[in-house]
């Protein structure tokens, strides 16, 4: 849902790897600058199959988004979405209305009990 939020290109996917946590190298202290350069910067996913379908997955988002980079318009305009704004620009222009006839009723109120605003008769109004 994160890669969607952001407009990234997403494919819904899950997959699963049993006892993830044995999964990963043992952290290794930045003090320790040969360690730390042998684990790539901390804790790494071990070589394993899994390793390796995850980098193919990786691989193949990458290649994906750089061809399909020119079409990002067409990912980025959902129906929902189109739905809501459509919904708050109605609210927007119901309350723009009611503002607006509010202050024509008040003008009116304010006018009412006079016969005559600076020489023009106002109950012709």
């Amino acid at each position: 849902m994160l890669g969607r939020w952001m407009r990234m290109f997403t494919i819904p996917n899950q997959s699963s790897m049993p006892k993830a946590y044995t999964q990963f190298t043992e952290e290794r202290d930045p003090g320790d600058d040969h360690a730390y350069l042998e684990a790539e910067g901390g804790s790494r996913l071990m070589p394993s199959g899994n390793r390796d379908r995850l980098v193919d997955c990786m691989e193949e988002f990458v290649k994906y988004t750089i061809v399909m980079r020119q079409h990002f318009d067409l990912f980025i305009d959902r129906y929902s979405e189109r739905s809501e704004r459509g919904a708050k620009r109605a609210r927007e222009e119901v309350a723009a209305e009611t503002k607006e006839k509010a202050g024509q009723e008040g003008n009116a109120k304010s006018l009412g009990g006079k016969e005559e605003v600076n020489g023009v008769d106002v109950n012709g109004i």
